[in-house]
């Protein structure tokens, strides 16, 4: 089953190869590698670089599965650190050096609290801390870290879904524990009912810190004093005409020129049960957009730009947004989204004006796992998913699109099967592969065949399946697709060997 998985994902294209549009801003994610994780619903990514070496953290319910990134986008497994209580999911993850230590802070979600790791040069994790929730504090249902460096020290802000909700500042000391600063409870004025995006900004020496509230559909912005403390500077509320706040989630942010803008996402309370989950089911949907603030002198966020999704771009379920690039005063942003199931680009100009470029349909659900990282000039994207059946993450490299002109794709997977596989089995294995194009509408055609090769040169391979596909996006909705994935789920135990190799061709 393993070597099957492990050929399969043997589809990343070398973009050095490829025939590249010469347009700098038609940019595209193109798969570089999958792997398999052991958490379930792979909900938060993050990355870190240590020494040199690149290291990516996949958080899920129960653990995190450590993986060793490279320049190409290939990831290497390391292992795994197991959470409290085999809790989780760890959401909101977050890397960073405090006095000279690597730390990995982790919202345990359903643990009510927050585990500090040492990032060891392996990169593997040693537990250092566990930071439990209080009646004073609000870490239940954590989902939410930002870590904030002052000049006299560092701080960690705290978020989440918890049912006395609001946001929490906690002193982060040298050996990684952390001890209450403050905390401000939730109100209706401001904007921390399920703060799901945090961001900070400085401005003129001052530190400003940038929330979404999810359940009160807003923005609210900080003052971050020396001490840890803060106080509340504006707050922007929803609106059913051209905002786009309603169950606000990513919250990122930019400087370019002069300007700081913060921009946020939603997943809108339409793609929730009204009685269930949201706590104010008298909504209006009016739209997805992606909002885009701009910050004025005070620090206090100002309605500048919105990109309102259309026929042409995917941002229905926005989850995360993460700043690819920044270069010549423009901004590459990836929007990973839920409901589309899509990573789209988009450019921010120093005007604030975002533009989308191009999407891919990558065939999974995006739900808070989306992280950009850069090795030398190369900018990756590692995204996971919420889908419990998947247990993967992948890697994209951010490049100019590809001229396929009106190519199409093969896709070829040669298969050797076990000796002991009757049948029985092989005629019911053979069967399921040509389902999948019931299964998948995405694949144009697909034909199979037994090896009738003469020359001795097989290795084996007895079974030949060729499927077609027009374009990047049905590749990676047939990879990732549930039919897929339950085929190689049931046919994995027969197979002894697997050969994959795909080629774009005049149809």
């Amino acid at each position: 089953m393993s070597r099957l998985t492990l050929c399969i994902t043997i589809i990343a294209l070398s973009l050095s190869q490829l025939c590249i549009s010469q347009n700098t801003n038609d940019l595209m994610p193109y798969l570089q590698d999958f792997k398999s994780v052991s958490a379930n619903n792979t909900v938060t990514i993050t990355s870190y670089e240590k020494n040199g070496t690149h290291f990516v953290y996949a958080g899920g319910f129960g653990g995190i599965d450590i993986f060793s990134l490279n320049k190409e986008g290939k990831l290497n497994p390391i292992g795994t650190q197991e959470l409290y209580k085999k809790e989780g999911p760890a959401r909101g993850m977050v890397a960073d050096n405090i006095s000279g230590t690597d730390f990995l802070f982790v919202a345990n979600k359903f643990g009510n609290a927050i585990e500090t790791f040492k990032i060891l040069d392996d990169g593997s994790l040693e537990r250092l801390s566990l930071t439990m929730d209080t009646d004073e504090t609000h870490l239940g249902i954590a989902i939410t870290l930002q870590v904030v460096h002052m000049n006299q020290g560092s701080y960690l802000f705290i978020g989440g879904l918890e049912e006395t909700p609001g946001l929490s500042s906690f002193k982060i000391h040298k050996d990684g524990k952390l001890t209450h600063v403050q905390s401000m409870k939730d109100d209706e004025k401001i904007h921390t009912d399920g703060i799901i995006g945090m961001f900070t900004h400085k401005l003129k020496g001052k530190t400003f810190l940038y929330t979404g509230g999810f359940q009160d559909n807003g923005v609210s912005s900080f003052r971050v004093y020396e001490n840890g403390s803060f106080k509340n500077i504006n707050n922007i509320s929803d609106n059913t005409t051209d905002r786009y706040l309603t169950g606000a989630y990513p919250v990122t942010g930019v400087k370019l020129g002069d300007n700081h803008y913060i921009i946020v996402g939603h997943r809108h309370h339409k793609y929730y049960k009204r009685n269930g989950f949201i706590k104010n089911p008298d909504f209006v949907y009016h739209g997805d957009g992606v909002s885009v603030f701009k910050v004025n002198r005070k620090g206090a966020l100002e309605p500048h730009f919105v990109l309102k999704d259309d026929e042409n771009t995917k941002l229905q379920g926005q989850t995360r947004i993460e700043v690819v690039s920044v270069d010549n005063n423009e901004a590459i942003l990836a929007v990973g989204t839920r409901d589309d199931a899509s990573i789209q680009l988009c450019k921010l100009t120093e005007d604030g004006t975002l533009t989308p470029l191009n999407y891919l349909e990558n065939g999974f659900s995006i739900y808070y796992g989306l992280r950009s990282h850069q090795i030398d000039d190369v900018n990756l994207l590692i995204a996971g998913s919420n889908r419990f059946d998947l247990k993967k993450i992948a890697t994209y490299k951010v490049a100019p699109k590809a001229d396929r002109g009106d190519k199409v794709l093969r896709h070829i997977v040669n298969l050797k099967y076990k000796k002991e596989a009757t049948e029985v089995e092989l005629n019911e294995a053979v069967n399921a592969f040509l389902n999948l194009k019931k299964e998948i509408p995405e694949i144009e055609n697909i034909e199979w065949g037994l090896n009738d090769s003469k020359e001795g040169a097989s290795k084996g391979f007895t079974h030949a399946f060729t499927l077609t596909f027009k374009d990047d996006h049905a590749r990676e909705i047939y990879l990732f697709h549930e039919a897929h994935i339950a085929l190689v789920n049931k046919i994995g135990p027969l197979i002894d060997d697997v050969l994959v190799m795909d080629y774009w061709t005049k149809p």
